[in-house]
């Protein structure tokens, strides 16, 4: 396979990277930013922004198949932000992808571009996208996801996208440092009554499964312009878990709790309020927050692990182990 991973100096992209290389591939990256780390590997390094035109269609020259895990996360900022980067972004690469002669585009979706803002127990596939979203990020996702859901087909091209749920694990930059943060400042506060169930995926499994369908993803094949959701087969209590987390970093219990309808209403007037002062900074509540952080949001696999054989690497236990000897340094370094 030659392959080119978009954001491969990111989270997720770095494990794909890496599980391509450890399997033989040829690799390339695209990268806005400079990793040190990526050049030390064995990959075509490029830097460029998957917003200009003439990046992308360098990075697709005599690629097979493309991983697009580059994209802006958050739940605040200006809709041209998220626009500009996570759907013309992606829109930019399906073009240079299709005049390249790309066989194969797997897309790193989430979850949250079918969230509608109620409880999600054991969903599959058929949900549909919601008429309206509470931030920009799953809005600008969901438009990406269907432009590549729909151009399965276009210029010999087999699509498919993967929605992976709250991915953790090593190396994480934003997740897990934000919630040690915001535990180490005092500001970690339960929203609702801590009954709700999520459904988790560790990095590595994540990684893999977007692998798994790659080498399954053709034409001809069940794969073909499908969606995925990627996650633990078992979901956990949210709550739980964070304290799991906060224990093995050191961190003493979350004891402080709001309920969703104080989350949900202390989150309307944070946002008007930005809004209206056009401040910068990322509010500490938001509707769309408050509802992620109170509600359940838990998914079947079956469909992956019909079409292509999604297996996990790591188990759970396995992955926290992993992921608590990376706890130091998630400690002192700032999430991004």
């Amino acid at each position: 396979m030659r392959a080119l991973v978009t954001g491969g100096g990111g989270f997720l992209g770095r494990y794909i990277v890496e599980q391509l290389l450890e399997r033989g591939d040829d690799v390339r990256v695209l990268c806005r930013g400079d990793y040190p780390f990526l050049r030390e590997l064995s990959v075509d390094y490029q830097r460029g922004d998957v917003r200009k035109r003439e990046d992308v269609q360098r990075a697709c020259e005599a690629i097979d198949t493309v991983f697009h895990t580059a994209a802006i996360p958050g739940i605040w900022g200006p809709w041209e932000k998220y626009h500009s980067i996570n759907t013309q972004g992606t829109l930019n690469l399906l073009e240079a992808s299709q005049h390249q002669g790309v066989s194969q585009f797997l897309y790193t979706s989430s979850p949250s571009v079918i969230f509608d803002n109620t409880n999600h127990v054991s969903q599959d596939e058929s949900l549909s996208y919601p008429d309206h979203y509470l931030c920009h990020y799953p809005r600008s996702k969901a438009l990406a996801e269907k432009a590549v859901l729909e151009a399965n087909g276009q210029a010999g091209m087999a699509t498919c996208s993967i929605r992976p749920h709250l991915m953790w694990g090593p190396r994480d930059n934003h997740l897990v440092p934000r919630l040690l943060q915001r535990a180490q400042s005092g500001r970690l506060v339960q929203v609702g009554d801590g009954s709700n169930m999520i459904s988790v995926i560790y990095v590595e499994n994540a990684a893999a499964s977007h692998l798994q369908a790659a080498d399954r993803l053709s034409l001809d094949s069940p794969v073909a312009g499908e969606a995925y959701f990627i996650n633990e087969k078992e979901p956990v209590n949210l709550w739980s878990w964070i304290g799991d987390i906060l224990a093995m970093a050191g961190l003493p219990p979350v004891r402080k709790s709001i309920s969703y309808r104080t989350a949900y209403t202390v989150g309307t007037l944070m946002e008007w309020t930005y809004s209206a002062l056009r401040l910068k900074s990322e509010p500490t509540m938001c509707r769309f927050l408050a509802n992620q952080l109170s509600l359940s949001h838990t998914y079947k696999i079956e469909k992956a692990e019909r079409d292509f054989g999604y297996q996990p690497l790591v188990s759970f236990e396995e992955g926290m182990q992993r992921m608590k000897a990376d706890l130091p340094r998630m400690l002192e370094t700032p999430p991004h």
